[in-house]
C-alpha cells in the first residue's frame, strides 16, 4: 500500500465520521464522559471536528506532497505512549505513523481510553488492512522507534528507557497570549476560546497573558464573562473555589469575574480556573524573555498575528495537519528512520 492509498483511506475515515448519526455520536460521548468526567459531549465534539479536519481530503494531500515516500522501506514498530489530558490528543502522532507507512504500537493515556480506539474501529469498517498496523499495548519494548508525550517528571522516565531509540519524548508547555490594547471586545472573546477549550486543559490553552498596559485588565475579564458557563462543571468550579480561597486566605493580589481568576506572576503554567499575567515594558524586553522561553511555549496567540511567531487569537485550539506539538516534524522523524 503507498502512501496515496493510505491517504485515501484515512479521507474516507474523515468522510465517514463527518457523517455519523447523532445518535452513534451521542453513544460515543456519553461513554467518554462516563470515563472521564472532563470529556464533556461539548468538549468532545470538538476534538472529533478537530479530527476530521486533519482527514479531509485536500488536507491531506497537500500534507504529503511535501515529503518524500520511499515505498521500499519496511515498516517499523513505532511505540506510542499517547497523553490523556485532552480528547483524542494522541491521534495525530498514530496519523502521523500511518501516513509514514509504520505500526503504530499504542500505549493509551489513562484519561482518554475510548476515543482512539473506538476511531480505530471506524477505521476498520473501511480498511481492515490499515487498521491492522494499530495495536494497543500495555508495555512498549524493543520497539524501533518511540512517540512519548507526558509530563516533565514522566519525559525523564521516557529519556531513561527510550532514550537509546530514536525518539521524540514532549515535556509540559503551554500557550501564551500577547495583547497590546488594540483589541477589539469580539478579539477578546476569541482569546477566551483559546483560555477555555477543554477547560484549560491542553497545552494549546492560553494559561498566560502579557499585557502592554494595566488599563486593559478590566476589558479583559469583562470579555471572559461570555464563557461563564465552564462553571457549571464540578470539578472547573472546585478548581475556581479551591484558588480562590488560597488567594484570599494568603492575601494574595487577584481579580476575579465568578469564574476566573487573574493573578500577576513570572510562571508561565497556571491552575485550572487561574490565567497568570505580566505587564511588559517594551516590545523587545517581552521578545526576548519569550525566547528564553521556548522550549516551554506551545503557541503564541495575538489579534490577527501581528507578534512575531504567533497565531492568531482564537485559532489555539484549531490546529491543522501540519502544525506539530512542540514545533517537531513528527512525520518527517519517521520518514527519515533507517
Amino acid at each position: 500500500m503507498d502512501v496515496n492509498q493510505r491517504v485515501t483511506i484515512l479521507a474516507s475515515l474523515g468522510k465517514h465520521l463527518q457523517n455519523l448519526s447523532e445518535e452513534s455520536k451521542a453513544e460515543l460521548y456519553a461513554k467518554m464522559q462516563n470515563y472521564n468526567n472532563w470529556f464533556t459531549p461539548s468538549q468532545s465534539e470538538k476534538a472529533l471536528e478537530g479530527i476530521c479536519r486533519y482527514l479531509d481530503q485536500q488536507q491531506l494531500t497537500n500534507w504529503v506532497q511535501s515529503y518524500s515516500f520511499d515505498n521500499s522501506t519496511l515498516p517499523k514498530d513505532i511505540g506510542i505512549i499517547m497523553a490523556g489530558n485532552i480528547p483524542g490528543v494522541g491521534f495525530h502522532d498514530l496519523l502521523c505513523t500511518l501516513v509514514a507507512g509504520h505500526k503504530a504500537r499504542v500505549k493509551l493515556g489513562s484519561s482518554d481510553n475510548i476515543l482512539i480506539p473506538w476511531l480505530v474501529d471506524q477505521l476498520k469498517s473501511i480498511s481492515n488492512e490499515l487498521a491492522e498496523n494499530i495495536s494497543f499495548e500495555e508495555r512498549l519494548s524493543g520497539k524501533d522507534a518511540y512517540i512519548a508525550t507526558g509530563s516533565d517528571n514522566s519525559a525523564r522516565y521516557f529519556d531513561y528507557y527510550f532514550g537509546k531509540y530514536p525518539h521524540i519524548i514532549r515535556k509540559n508547555r503551554t500557550s501564551v497570549a500577547i495583547l497590546n490594547g488594540e483589541e477589539s471586545e469580539a478579539d477578546l472573546e476569541l482569546l477566551a476560546k483559546d483560555i477555555f477549550t477543554y477547560y484549560g486543559l491542553g497545552c494549546r490553552n492560553v494559561s498566560k497573558v502579557f499585557f502592554s498596559n494595566a488599563s486593559q485588565i478590566q476589558t479583559f475579564m469583562k470579555a471572559m464573562e461570555k464563557e461563564n458557563e465552564v462553571s457549571e462543571h464540578h470539578k472547573y468550579f472546585n478548581n475556581y473555589e479551591y484558588n480562590k480561597s488560597k488567594y484570599l486566605i494568603n492575601s494574595i493580589p487577584h481579580y476575579d469575574n465568578g469564574h476566573l481568576l487573574l493573578v500577576e506572576s513570572k510562571e508561565l503554567v497556571s491552575p485550572i480556573s487561574v490565567i497568570y499575567f505580566e505587564i511588559y515594558a517594551s516590545l523587545a524586553d517581552l521578545q526576548e524573555s519569550l525566547t528564553g522561553l521556548e522550549d516551554k511555549i506551545q503557541c503564541l496567540v495575538s489579534k490577527d498575528g501581528w507578534f512575531d511567531g504567533s497565531i492568531a487569537l482564537g485559532s489555539a485550539q484549531d490546529p491543522e495537519v501540519n502544525d506539530y506539538a512542540d514545533k517537531v516534524d513528527t512525520l518527517k522523524f519517521l520518514l527519515e528512520l533507517n
